[in-house]
């Protein structure tokens, strides 16, 4: 007779290994702002555990073992210590020791519907801030979006983006009195780590993330900002944090996060930690060819006199750089951010604790566990000459609002082709006549395209790479 185990249940017939990776990993999310940003490699498809046949594919956004990042066609990010670098040489990670199997199976989770006023309401009451929520574009608007004030601004489609801004007086304050928006005395620092706590919890559980665990160690300047990072299922989670800013006086300042509440969607078997770390060295591997003959350095020999070169990392003669190696020195199973279909999921991942050299700063990167059986195959891109890639959208009704990169010497049209599942988006390029001279500077764009009917759960398609486009 079998008893049925949680989706986060690692005991059972399953082999155990070293408890190296039970150990807690302290997501290191980089925050500009009270937000997330991170690296995740995914693997190369109603509720319920998967079977072949019997579930959709998982269709992550990403190509198969390839990186995917949170801004797919944007300006490169920094890249943050221990994390793989895309124009770097390719990344081998070797474990410290065995590392776990964890569970047999696991749930995907996402956000679906809309975001209700009263939601928004709740969260701008927390926050201090006076008034109704009221409609601009594909969002809600709480307060002020002109002058000195506070802002809050939430995406209407799940998974309800939020952002807040509380801005400082545009008048110096008067002699002997103390401003509003001020610290609580000249020169003050940042406030404890407790007080930070005690402010950003009102707003946390607002925002329904008051369970989620906190870290307020990180600073900017004398703000000191509240990373909670929820359990989802039982699982930890990594890209889905909520960052609330706490100036001097104590008082919130700034924040963002998701308002809208996770879902359980379709469960998926999962490889173990060792099977998915073979799998982000084989996406490493193939994206630097690392492995296969990689020759000696192409070093200029100096000329008399010279000093020879003292860096050892060189270039081979076949152009193919060395790969660096990485130490793992743990993994914990839990849910990692990712865009499937074009929608946020937090999806089952090893997250993985690297430290770039010993004594060195750790990282966390993270890998699909989703079997890849059961991961849909990316279809190859099929941009037509003008065409531009959307690298995101916000929809209210029939109103698509589509944001891409472009230049700022072209004008650029939007059009979608509707279906009963799909809008299929098009944003066309057209350059400047008579070939002037023009700037070479490329820049974040919008433009709104009006359905026939409201977008509802279609998914929105990218017609220049046949890819699901996120929302924003």
């Amino acid at each position: 007779m079998s008893t049925e185990r949680p989706d986060n249940d690692v005991t059972g017939p399953r082999r155990r290994r070293s408890p190296l990776a039970v150990a807690s990993v302290a997501a290191a999310v980089l925050l500009a702002g009270g937000g997330g940003a991170y690296w995740a490699s995914a693997a190369s498809g109603g509720d319920g555990a998967a079977t072949k046949g019997s579930a959709p594919l998982l269709a992550l956004d990403a190509a198969a073992g390839g990186p995917s990042t949170l801004a797919p066609d944007a300006p490169p990010p920094g890249i943050a210590p221990g994390e793989p670098d895309p124009g770097g040489p390719p990344v081998i990670y070797r474990a410290a020791g065995e590392l776990p199997d964890g569970p047999g199976q696991a749930a995907v989770h996402h956000a679906k519907g809309t975001v209700a006023p009263a939601d928004v309401a709740r969260l701008a009451k927390a926050l201090g801030i006076p008034g109704s929520p009221r409609t601009e574009g594909a969002s809600w608007v709480v307060g002020d979006d002109d002058g000195p004030g506070a802002l809050l601004k939430v995406a209407k489609q799940a998974p309800g983006t939020w952002t807040f801004a509380r801005t400082t007086p545009s008048q110096p304050c008067e002699p002997g009195k103390m401003c509003a928006n001020g610290p609580s005395e000249p020169g003050g620092g940042p406030v404890s780590e407790k007080a930070a706590k005690a402010a950003a919890v009102p707003v946390l559980k607002a925002a329904g993330q008051d369970d989620a665990a906190l870290d307020a160690g990180q600073l900017m300047g004398d703000i000191r900002v509240v990373n909670a990072d929820p359990r989802i299922g039982g699982l930890p989670t990594y890209g889905w944090s909520t960052g609330v800013q706490v100036g001097p006086d104590g008082e919130v300042t700034g924040g963002s996060g998701h308002l809208k509440a996770l879902e359980k969607g379709d469960t998926y078997p999962v490889v173990g930690a060792e099977k998915a770390l073979e799998q982000l060295n084989a996406a490493s591997r193939g994206r630097g060819d690392a492995d296969r003959d990689i020759g000696g350095c192409a070093t200029p020999v100096p000329l008399e006199g010279e000093p020879k070169p003292s860096d050892p990392q060189c270039v081979p003669s076949n152009g193919k750089r060395a790969p660096v190696e990485r130490t793992v020195e743990g993994a914990v199973f839990g849910l990692a951010l990712n865009y499937v279909d074009g929608r946020q999921t937090l999806v089952p991942s090893w997250l993985f604790t690297v430290r770039q050299a010993p004594g060195g700063p750790e990282s966390t990167v993270t890998q699909v566990a989703v079997d890849p059986e059961f991961i849909e195959k990316p279809e190859a891109p099929t941009a037509l000459p003008g065409e531009r890639k959307v690298t995101s959208y916000g929809a209210d009704g029939r109103t698509l609002e589509v944001t891409f990169w472009g230049g700022v010497c072209s004008t650029y049209t939007a059009s979608a082709q509707e279906s009963a599942g799909q809008v299929r988006i098009s944003v066309t390029e057209k350059p400047q006549e008579g070939g002037k001279a023009c700037i070479m500077i490329a820049k974040e764009l919008t433009r709104t395209v009006t359905l026939d009917k409201p977008l509802g759960d279609r998914t929105v398609i990218d017609a220049a790479s046949g890819a699901a486009v996120p929302r924003g």
